[in-house]
Parts: C-alpha cells; sequence; structure tokens
C-alpha cells in the first residue's frame, strides 16, 4: 500500500510538473510542421552591363502568357524611380531590351510605342532605376542602382512579370535627357506616380495601378513629344504635347512642363510665361512644387550661364502671380547636395530660399505675411549621386510647398 500511494503521488507530481511518470520514457520534442525558411539573401550588386541582363532575362523568361504563340508587346520608356526623369542610362537600357526581345524572344512581337498600337491592349514593358545606398534605400549618398523590370497585360490589367538586379555605378550615364534637362520645375505627377507604382513594389499576379492605366493613351503621346524635344524639332514636340493635353488624360505635369520648353524654345516668351503659371498652378494643387533654380557654388547669386538663368525673372513673376491669386501660404525650402560640410549646407540653403522669398515679395508685398523660408541643407536629396552637374540638379532645388496659413 505504502508503495502504492508513492507511485500515485509521483504520478500527479509528474502531471503538474509536466515531467514523465516514474519508469516512463521522455515524449519526444515536438517539430514544428512548416518551419520558417531563412530569408532569400540579397541579389548581388554587378557591373551595369550584367546587371542589366539579368533583370531582362529574368523578366522574359519567367513570363507566364498561355494563349497565342506570339505576343505584341510595346516598351513605355524607362525611367528614374525618384524623379520620373528618363536619361541616357535609361534609353540605353530601352534600347537593349528590344534588341533582346528581336534576338532571343520571337514569341513577343515588338512594336512601337505609340498611341494607336495601346489602344490595342498588348504587353507594356515598363522599367525604373533608381539610386540607392549602402543599404539599398532612396536616402543619403547613392552608392549603387536599383533595376526594376515589368511586364504588363493591359487585357487582363495584371502583371504577368518581374525582373530586378542591383548595378554598381562605374559605367552609368545618368545625363538626363534634353526634355527632363532643361524641364524647370519637379512635382509628383500622378501619371508619372502610376508608372513608377506599376513597377516598383509589386510582383507577378499584382494589378496595374489604375493610375497608370488610365493615362497610358496620353503617355504614347507624351512619349513621342519628348522625342521630338529632344532631337530638336520643336513646333512637332508643341503639336503633340498639345494634343495630349487635349485627351481626357491630359492633365499631366510632364505635358505643361513640355508645352512651357517647346514654346520657350520657339521665342515665344508670353505663351511661354501662360504655360508657366500652369506648371505653378499644378504645382499648388499637388501642394508641393520643386523648381530648379540654380546658384552659383557656396553663394545665394544665381549661376552665370545665362542659358540657364534668363528665364529666372519670368518664373519668380509667375509663381508670385499665381500664389497671390490662390488663397495658398508657402513654405519656402532651399536644398543642397551633399558636397561640403553640411552645417554649412544648412545655412546655405536657408539663405537662398530667403533670397528668392525676397524676390517673390518684391513683386508682390503681399506674401510676405504669407510665406516662410526654411534651409534642409542635404538631407532630401532626391538623386544623391554628387556629381553637382546637370544629373542632380533637384538637389539643389528650391521647393515650394504650400502650409497652412
Amino acid at each position: 500500500m505504502q508503495r502504492l500511494a508513492l507511485c500515485t503521488v509521483l504520478t500527479l507530481l509528474a502531471a503538474c510538473t509536466n515531467m514523465p511518470p516514474p519508469g516512463l520514457p521522455k515524449p519526444p520534442t515536438p517539430v514544428a510542421s512548416n518551419p520558417t525558411p531563412p530569408p532569400a539573401p540579397p541579389p548581388p550588386t554587378l557591373p551595369y552591363d550584367e546587371a542589366v541582363t539579368t533583370a531582362a532575362t529574368a523578366l522574359l523568361k519567367n513570363a507566364q502568357l498561355p494563349g497565342p504563340p506570339r505576343y505584341a508587346v510595346v516598351i513605355d520608356p524607362l525611367v528614374d524611380g525618384m524623379t520620373g526623369a528618363q536619361s541616357s542610362a535609361t534609353r540605353s537600357m530601352g534600347l537593349r531590351l528590344a534588341a533582346l526581345l528581336r534576338e532571343q524572344y520571337p514569341q513577343f512581337d515588338l512594336q512601337p510605342f505609340t498611341a494607336a498600337n495601346v489602344a490595342r491592349s498588348p504587353l507594356v514593358l515598363i522599367g525604373t532605376f533608381t539610386g540607392v545606398n549602402a543599404t539599398r534605400q532612396t536616402t543619403g549618398v547613392r552608392e549603387a542602382y536599383r533595376i526594376c523590370f515589368a511586364l504588363a497585360d493591359l487585357k487582363t490589367g495584371k502583371l504577368v512579370s518581374k525582373g530586378l538586379a542591383f548595378s554598381k555605378p562605374e559605367g552609368v550615364d545618368s545625363t538626363p535627357l534634353a526634355s527632363f534637362r532643361d524641364a524647370p520645375a519637379w512635382t509628383e505627377d500622378p501619371a508619372t506616380l502610376g508608372y513608377i507604382r506599376t513597377c516598383q513594389g509589386t510582383k507577378a499576379g499584382d494589378p496595374i495601378n489604375a493610375l497608370y492605366t488610365k493615362r497610358i493613351v496620353a503617355a504614347a503621346q507624351v512619349a513621342e513629344a519628348m522625342e521630338a524635344y529632344d532631337a530638336g524639332r520643336y513646333q512637332e514636340s508643341l503639336d503633340l504635347y498639345t494634343s495630349a493635353q487635349r485627351t481626357a488624360a491630359g492633365d499631366q505635369f510632364r505635358v505643361y512642363n513640355g508645352i512651357y520648353l517647346a514654346q520657350w524654345k520657339l521665342g515665344r516668351r508670353d505663351r511661354a510665361e501662360a504655360a508657366f503659371g500652369k506648371i505653378v498652378d499644378f504645382g499648388l494643387a499637388q501642394k508641393r512644387l520643386a523648381v530648379k533654380f540654380l546658384f552659383r557654388p557656396g553663394s545665394t547669386a544665381f549661376g552665370v550661364d545665362n542659358r540657364q538663368t534668363e528665364a529666372y525673372p519670368l518664373w519668380l513673376k509667375s509663381i508670385a502671380t499665381q500664389t497671390a491669386s490662390s488663397p495658398a501660404c508657402l513654405e519656402i525650402t532651399g536644398h543642397t547636395s551633399a558636397t561640403g560640410p553640411e552645417p554649412l549646407n544648412e545655412r546655405l540653403s536657408q539663405l537662398r530660399a530667403e533670397y528668392v522669398k525676397t524676390r517673390l515679395e518684391a513683386t508682390n508685398p503681399a506674401l510676405a505675411k504669407r510665406s516662410i523660408a526654411n534651409g534642409m541643407g542635404s538631407r532630401q536629396t532626391m538623386v544623391g549621386n554628387g556629381r553637382d552637374d546637370a544629373s542632380d540638379a533637384l538637389d539643389r532645388r528650391v521647393e515650394f510647398k504650400v502650409i497652412g496659413c
């Protein structure tokens, strides 16, 4: 009886402590039925040519396209993933993709990116080329480029393939094409934003961003207008931009930029001023307008190149006039590239913003009580390559942000 009672006590003790009763083996340690796999290693950073080929091959080989033996495809010109600008690098990638399609992928029927072809709902190949830092974020000093390609099916409204790679900066020509180099201003354009969002942060099977699909026919006309401007055919470019503006999706910032540029090149100053007014109105509606006022190094004086600064009085007058005719109050913020000590950059950007504020007030004194000046230094670079040339002009911008009065 004493032995039985002792066993009973031990058994109860084991139950309370989750230990096996005496004389019984320990139960096996449970094993998770679906162990979490370790995260995939990040893609390596490759030489530029190899990175482009890697991303393009992944895109075209992995495309899931059941149905007919051949598919019509157009290439919507590739853009910078931060600014939406086209450069020598994005253009060369587009040409590389076109050659690859023709030479190695006979199932694709490459066609020009025109409004007529887009109306037939083909496949659309898009891509972004974005500077990233050492941790592959779009801040600080950019040390590599993220290449993102996407293939979208306009018939189904979905992405059918993606390609991704990272490129070393050596061998990359990020010089903007003329239509972006000469553009006076920048803001978040829904048309460009929809393009970028369709490519970035998505996977095969995801829907195409609605901001992009609603404007893609007009985008084809805009692409033709930009091509004409880059080739120096300014009247043709103006006609194409004007035609795009008349469409249902023609309210695009890049359209207003293009009309201004073409009118300026054609020597029509009054019409160029009216077009710049549209640029300002669009930016104020978006509550953010970045203008490429370029200053002398280390100075608050505008640059000495008359080809760049000749239009500045027109820009200042238009910004003052359009702001005064609206209820907007402005925060005028100066920005610099990362060259030089940051405390100096912050002070310099503040002084430049104050200088622009003073110029606006000279045109319309009422703006003195409706605007403030601020300096950001190089904390918010959009390009971040540190070249201090046309490729990173937006890093040295002056921004006008609509704030509460």
